[in-house]
C-alpha cells in the first residue's frame, strides 16, 4: 500500500508542476491571458506542498520523483500537445520509474 501511496502522491506532485509551468507558457507563447499566472502559481504551490507530505528524507523523495516526472511529462505530451511518444520516451519513462522504485523502495538499514 505504501508504493501505490507514494505513486500516487508523486503523479498528483508532478501534474501540479507541469501544470504550474504550462500555463506561463501559454501565456508567453501562445498570448493567452495573463490571468493563468494565478492558477499557475496555485499549481506551483501546491507541487511544493505535496512534496512535503513524503516521510522519507527530502533529497531522496527529490530525487526519485524526477523519475515519475519524467514519465507523466511524456504523458502530458501525449494527451495535451498531442504528440505520440516514441518507443524511446516510453523506453526512458519507463527507465525513469524503474530508477524511482530503487531509490524509494529499496530494503534500508535501520
Amino acid at each position: 500500500m505504501f508504493e501505490l501511496k507514494t505513486l500516487s502522491l508523486f503523479i498528483i506532485t508532478a501534474l501540479a508542476e507541469i501544470a504550474g509551468c504550462y500555463l506561463p507558457y501559454l501565456w508567453l507563447k501562445q498570448d493567452k491571458s495573463i490571468l493563468l499566472l494565478i492558477p499557475a502559481a496555485i499549481c506551483l504551490s501546491l507541487f511544493a506542498w505535496l512534496l512535503t507530505l513524503h516521510p522519507n528524507a527530502s533529497g531522496r523523495v527529490y530525487a526519485a520523483y524526477g523519475g515519475v516526472y519524467i514519465f507523466v511529462a511524456i504523458l502530458w505530451l501525449w494527451g495535451v500537445d498531442g504528440i505520440k511518444p516514441t518507443v524511446w520516451d516510453i523506453t526512458g519513462g519507463a527507465v525513469a520509474l524503474f530508477g524511482m522504485a530503487i531509490i524509494m523502495f529499496a530494503p534500508r538499514a535501520a
